[in-house]
């Protein structure tokens, strides 16, 4: 017997392995992605034929034991290469895995490039080609710490490639991946079958292949043992034959159906089936999934399908009404099915609202992923379809929704008279519903505080679907208008770096100002709503006088001076992505020229180079920071006072500083600040525009001034 490895996808070993002992194959080992088999030539020509769950075969020649310091060309020498391969063939290396002596898997199949190419050169005095394209014979070894395995690649390119699939989807699935879903999901060939997310329909299409027991790898040009010295055809050849009369018919009243919203993608799916030779057995529609009407298939059978689940937790807005509603479909219309979906983000199966039969974890290409079985029982599709709460998980967040609501009664009358275009419409009123929402002109931000420790995190997320879910509908937007973000403290550069790169701005007013916000891309949106009634102050006081804004961020509070006739205006920030975004700021409201300066700097060693005065200063510093551009951290508690004599050095005579910060439980060192010669007066409760009232611990503001001597 032959020793074969059989490669496939993490989590399809245990299936393979299955499927290559019904070939009579005699498994040896099984590891991460691969299973170890010896067998006969003529099983392992089935399998090339057969196999639906693995992507690539290889005839083990060597396993030779090494050590740290083995190098790989002297290894790779010991091996007869001339007896696997004609001089008049060309051929390929591919190198796997790591060694001490190797760089990179590059190298190490030119090392035994170099081994293949010496000994015919020694014994022919001649060489083969190299061809990486599309080689005649093909070679892989495989480094591990303890042996260098040498491989014959048996099968050539990856099995799972059909030859069907010309069109996909965005997120397609691959063959075999899909044929290990449609086993793992129990779904049997005389079951009806259902993708509500058909996609490039490949669910489907193997799903026919295997009812009508069609053998994968008969579309298949040519395997690479076809080339090989020992290929027997004769054997090759009775074997096709035998693959091509063993199809079977459809058991009768079997429908497979999948649907999708887009008519292009079903298309594909349909051009992909008829590849395939099924297309009669497979009808694709277009239907929304969150909007099922009645069932597409009479009897019970499976609905398996792979809906989008998206990448990141900015997606789950969009996302979470999704499988809200398509479980709502399920329960009134595919009682007694079973449903199987495949996700890389298991936490959206919470909205489904359904109790987990089984779960199987597998590899989407580089996404991990989670493979979950729901029985719809009569138990399982319990609902009242008119009631309000039926896609929330608690009757109680209804009292999040009605909140929700009375605040925004009250606000929208407000807003219009400060004539400003974003505002904080809830702030953990609730405090089981610990978010904060944000309207900014027609779009909402949602920020989800960390739950404290004792509450448990799986109930945390329920409630956060459920508010995801409630404040489209109260506020009367549609979901794709809803951003999420997580609120964890950051540290250093962490507060500039981007959650997403959609490269979405909208412009925003607030007492006049226009601003530019981009709600998507960082954790902040470049406006600090509860420092609103602070830069209005600063357009108040700033007319006729030279103002400075540090640690200015997106530069909002140096547009309200220039807007209220400040004789000049610098404003610094570390950021160069801030400082950017506040001349856009300017630019939107017509402001420009050398009255306005923008400095890139640490704004403590310009401050320490300062030699201008100012007569209004406004500091809204960090509450901590480690970032590299830094040589020291900064804490506003511990450094607060240091920063504010330097900061005194830059004030006019009669000038003022404006101080705040956003730490929590800040106490200034009013001792040392008198001592050093300021008159402090706290200005934190009117400091808070009507939006933030409900939190008077949102941020701290104090009036600095320098005392004159009598």
């Amino acid at each position: 017997m032959l020793e074969f490895w059989a490669l496939t996808s993490k989590g399809v070993e245990e299936l393979l392995a299955d499927e290559i002992r019904r070939y009579q194959g005699e498994i040896i080992k099984l590891g991460m992605g691969v299973v170890r088999f010896k067998a006969e030539l003529k099983d392992a020509y089935q399998l090339c034929l057969w196999s639906r769950l693995a992507t690539r075969i290889l005839r083990l020649e060597q396993s030779i034991e090494i050590d740290a310091n083995s190098d790989l060309y002297q290894v790779a020498m010991r091996i007869n290469w001339p007896s696997l391969m004609r001089m008049e063939q060309s051929f390929a290396v591919e190198c796997v895995g790591k060694h001490p002596t190797i760089d990179n898997t590059q190298f190490g199949g030119m090392r035994v490039k170099d081994a293949i190419v010496d000994q015919f050169r020694e014994r022919y005095d001649a060489r083969p080609n190299v061809d990486r394209i599309d080689p005649d014979v093909r070679f892989q070894v495989r480094l591990e710490r303890q042996h260098f395995h040498f491989f014959l690649d048996f099968s050539g390119p990856s099995l799972h490639q059909r030859g069907y699939r010309k069109e996909q989807g965005e997120a397609p699935l691959k063959e075999h991946l899909a044929a290990a879903l449609l086993i793992r999901s129990g779904w049997k060939a005389d079951q009806p079958l259902y993708d509500p997310f058909c996609g490039s329909g490949t669910l489907l299409i193997e799903a026919v292949l295997m009812a009508r027991q069609l053998a994968p790898g008969l579309k298949r040009e040519k395997f690479a043992f076809e080339s090989w010295g020992d290929h027997q055809p004769e054997l090759w050849q009775q074997l096709r034959a035998e693959a091509l009369g063993s199809r079977k018919a459809i058991a009768e009243g079997v429908t497979f159906v999948g649907s999708d919203t887009d008519e292009r993608t079903l298309q594909k799916a349909r051009q992909n089936a008829a590849r395939a030779g099924v297309a009669d057995f497979i009808e694709f529609i277009n239907q929304d999934a969150t909007h099922i009407q009645s069932a597409v298939c009479e009897g019970k059978g499976v609905i398996i399908t792979n809906p989008p689940y998206g990448e990141r937790l900015g997606d789950l807005p969009q996302l979470i009404p999704v499988y809200a509603e398509f479980s709502l479909g399920l329960k009134k219309h595919y009682q007694g099915w079973r449903l199987a979906i495949i996700t890389s983000s298991p936490d959206l199966l919470r909205a489904l609202k359904l109790s987990k039969a089984k779960s199987y974890k597998f590899t989407n290409g580089p996404l991990d992923c989670e493979f979950t079985l729901f029985d719809l029982t009569e138990q399982q599709v319990q609902v009242n379809a008119n009631s309000q709460t039926a896609a929330l998980f608690y009757a109680e967040s209804e009292s999040f929704g009605n909140r929700l609501k009375k605040n925004v009664k009250q606000l929208e009358k407000w807003a219009k008279r400060e004539n400003i275009s974003c505002y904080r419409m809830y702030d953990a009123d609730i405090p089981e519903y610990n978010v904060a929402v944000d309207w900014y002109d027609g779009e909402v931000v949602i920020h989800e505080y960390a739950a404290p420790a004792n509450v448990d995190e799986q109930i945390a997320q329920k409630r956060l679907f459920d508010v995801v879910n409630l404040v489209p509908k109260v506020l009367g937007i549609s979901s794709d208008k809803l951003v999420l973000k997580v609120r964890e403290k950051q540290k250093g550069k962490e507060q500039y770096q981007a959650l997403a790169k959609a490269g979405q701005y909208k412009e925003v007013t607030e007492y006049g100002a226009k601003f530019l916000v981009n709600l998507r891309d960082y954790l902040d949106t470049g406006l600090f709503l509860d420092h609103r009634v602070t830069r209005l102050a600063i357009q108040q006081q700033a007319k006729g006088k030279k103002v400075l804004n540090l640690f200015a961020y997106t530069g909002t509070a140096s547009v309200h001076a220039a807007l209220g006739g400040a004789l000049s205006v610098t404003t610094v920030d570390m950021s160069n992505t801030y400082l950017d975004w506040a001349k856009r700021n300017f630019l939107i409201n017509g402001l420009d020229g050398k009255a306005y300066q923008f400095v890139q700097d640490n704004c403590l060693d310009w401050l320490k180079g300062c030699k201008n005065q100012f007569d209004l200063i406004f500091v809204d510093p960090p509450t901590f920071s480690n970032s590299k551009r830094m040589e020291d951290t900064w804490d506003v508690q511990r450094d607060h006072v240091k920063l504010l004599t330097m900061v005194g050095r830059c004030l006019a005579p009669n000038g003022k500083v404006i101080f705040s910060n956003n730490k929590r439980r800040f106490k200034i060192d009013k001792a040392a600040l008198e001592e050093a010669g300021w008159s402090i007066k706290d200005i934190s409760a009117q400091s808070l525009p009507e939006d933030f009232k409900r939190n008077p611990n949102i941020h701290v503001c104090f009036e600095l001034f320098k005392r004159v001597d009598e």
